[in-house]
């Protein structure tokens, strides 16, 4: 194999890089990719971001969000999480054999002592019956990439907050998450590999998985990227995993329901979102106000649905012509939270 070890901690330049080596590099033998990142949601191809995050929390906490190529379910990451991924020809792997893919990583866990881990399912890896890596797979032009997750030590609490969504609030079609137990792990590793960092974590895989004592016997392995190909790399970044139209405006229709009640009277939003943008919202409601709550719902159109954008359509007009005695910041919780 070849391999290559990403410098960015940048989900997205990371993705960026990933699909540059498999659809522009010429390798005659597998390559194997490892990178880790910022704390970071990415979505799956087919999914619909705003149905997958918590949008308050994650804005709030600076979470980076962004979609990948390949299927598969909403993963949270943050610098304790390692991914893998294995870059081949498409024609010497059955695409959807994640267990091929993935057995040298689950070999180089038992050797490091996690002896329980274990493929189960259609993409996961499991240890003592929890998961703690999720796998997806994208082929394009003659090659294949198969990526994983490995939880070594991510704070789960954020997990919970971050991907925590009202299943009643939201309909759409695009694929859902299925939440499973996951756990991390580190303490499920041989004693003397439990207080590995992340790159330490890295670097022990690669010389379980070439087999070596020392990386400098597999400098030779190591993929080099050119400054040129770097700009080349900046460009996929660029019109890919930091784009809104791709990672929100991407999403499959989807209709939002949003009701609360209060003193001065009940808002009941309902929002039919497009591309990401606002098509159609329609209020009901016991509200009072002397304007008709249609002339914004007409403003409102074409909007991209996100906090930011909601909020500067509603601050640039006087709500309480629609909805008296309710202010305009709980409003905009109502519409985007």
């Amino acid at each position: 194999m070849y391999w290559y070890a990403m410098k960015s901690h940048d989900i997205r330049r990371n993705l960026a890089t990933e699909q540059y080596l498999m659809n522009n590099k010429k390798f005659d033998e597998p390559l194997v990719l490892f990178y880790y990142e910022g704390p970071c949601i990415i979505v799956g191809r087919n999914q619909n971001t705003l149905e997958e995050i918590n949008q308050k929390y994650v804005e709030e906490q600076g979470i980076t969000v962004t979609r990948r190529l390949s299927g598969g379910g909403a993963v949270y990451q943050d610098l304790g999480n390692l991914c893998f991924s294995f870059v081949v020809d498409s024609d010497s792997e059955e695409f959807g054999d994640f267990k091929s893919f993935v057995q040298p990583i689950v070999d180089a866990l038992h050797a490091m002592g996690a002896t329980t881990a274990e493929v189960s399912g259609r993409n996961d890896i499991l240890v003592d019956g929890k998961k703690f890596s999720g796998n997806a797979m994208y082929s394009h032009s003659g090659k294949t990439f198969s990526h994983g997750t490995l939880m070594l030590d991510v704070d789960q609490d954020v997990i919970a907050h971050a991907l925590n969504v009202p299943a009643d609030k939201m309909k759409s079609k695009g694929i859902k998450s299925v939440r499973s137990r996951v756990t991390n792990l580190k303490p499920f590793l041989a004693p003397q590999y439990q207080n590995l960092t992340v790159p330490e974590f890295r670097d022990t895989l690669l010389k379980e998985l070439f087999h070596v004592d020392d990386l400098a016997a597999i400098a030779d392995k190591e993929v080099q990227i050119a400054d040129s190909e770097q700009a080349a790399i900046d460009k996929i970044f660029n019109d890919y995993y930091a784009n809104w139209d791709w990672v929100y405006g991407n999403s499959p229709e989807f209709t939002v329901k949003k009701r609360q009640h209060f003193t001065a009277g009940t808002i009941d939003a309902r929002l039919m979102i497009t591309a990401g943008k606002i098509e159609k919202i329609t209020f009901f409601g016991d509200f009072f106000g002397p304007g008709d709550a249609t002339e914004l719902a007409d403003k409102l159109a074409g909007v991209r649905y996100d906090r930011k954008d909601v909020a500067a359509v509603l601050n640039s007009v006087d709500t309480q012509q629609y909805f008296n005695g309710i202010d305009t910041a709980d409003v905009i919780d109502l519409l985007v939270d």
